[in-house]
């Protein structure tokens, strides 16, 4: 299937303006998640990445991360572009939700800005905001980017986007 853009409205950036390979770019929009009444992370100095097709994933430093709530997993991922990912659980009240978050203790040197930065999968998670509005989950399961009204698609990870 081969996609066809949405046209942008007013104010918004089409994801299949973004570039591939992938890049990653510093923002000061007001990133936070919130999960069972705590604050797991908030930041104005998140790195998002942009690739074709993908909502940003953004990148929270680990000074803005309530580290005290994550546990390393034992999963592993490989980007062609980022190397090599580790996961974390989130542990709150002794209960846990595996495999919330990502990051990258040795990526390339493309990608050197986000080494231990983390990246939080938005589906399982109660509230991830930028700028106060709510975002959604990519779809798909596997990725991770996060949805705004700013963002024109489609956006990868609906049924038949495999190959895009």
């Amino acid at each position: 299937m081969r996609p066809h853009p949405d046209i942008p409205a007013p104010g918004q950036e089409s994801v299949w303006d973004y570039p591939r390979p992938a890049i990653a770019e510093p923002s000061e929009r007001h990133v936070r998640i919130r999960h069972r009444g705590l604050t797991v992370a908030d930041t104005r100095a998140a790195v998002r990445t942009l690739e074709t097709s993908h909502p940003p994933s953004w990148y929270i430093p680990p000074a803005d991360v309530a580290a005290e709530l994550l546990r390393r997993s034992d999963r592993h991922s490989f980007c062609e572009w980022k190397g090599e990912a580790t996961y974390w659980h989130l542990v709150i009240d002794g209960r846990e939700w595996r495999d919330v978050a990502w990051s990258y203790a040795s990526p390339t040197p493309a990608f050197a800005v986000l080494r231990d930065h983390l990246a939080f999968y938005a589906a399982p998670l109660d509230e991830c905001t930028v700028d106060g509005e709510r975002v959604r989950a990519q779809p798909g399961g596997f990725y991770g980017g996060w949805i705004t009204a700013d963002l024109a698609g489609p956006f990868k990870g609906v049924p038949g986007s495999m190959g895009w």
